[in-house]
């Protein structure tokens, strides 16, 4: 089985998959999303989520991935202590490379946003249950999101 420690999620290091949101990137005491949320479709309309979810103990066995095609999605954590953000670029066939796949440990504080059409893994947080408000752009139909099962798990590991 494929193995992938985790690193610490920078500003950096996140970039090719889309933007780290913390309060200390605002020039001011706030941070605004313009260009950066991202509707490809012009039928679209934006979708806000609240998420509560139960945390997922380390090593995990990471099986399947995810993407939105034509939406940037947005995670803003409003109660957390840490989560993983698994990501990886496009195979020639389009699917996700997993022998790029990068691992982000994301401390409660800081929020991402994924660019469209960027694979990552289903929504994972570390210690304890956390809240999310998610943004994304939705038509209802099943171009909202792919899923895709991995020919083998990956064991991601701290």
């Amino acid at each position: 089985m494929p193995a992938l420690h985790i690193e610490q999620v920078t500003a950096q290091g996140f970039a090719p998959f889309g933007q780290v949101l913390s309060p200390r990137s605002a020039t001011k005491a706030r941070l605004d999303l313009k260009g950066e949320l991202e509707n490809l479709r012009e039928d679209a309309t934006p979708r806000v989520s609240l998420l509560s979810i139960a945390p997922k103990a380390l090593p995990l066995n990471a099986m399947q991935m995810e993407r939105h095609v034509f939406s940037s999605q947005t995670f803003v954590p409003l109660e957390c202590d840490a989560y993983l953000a698994l990501v990886a670029p496009h195979t020639s066939d389009g699917g996700p490379d997993m022998a790029a796949a990068k691992a982000f440990h994301v401390p409660g504080n800081i929020g991402i946003n994924y660019r469209a059409n960027i694979w990552h893994h289903p929504f994972t947080v570390l210690h304890r249950r956390a809240r999310f408000l998610i943004l994304t752009f939705v038509d209802g139909t099943s171009d909202d999101e792919q899923f895709v099962d991995l020919p083998e798990p990956m064991i991601i590991s701290p």
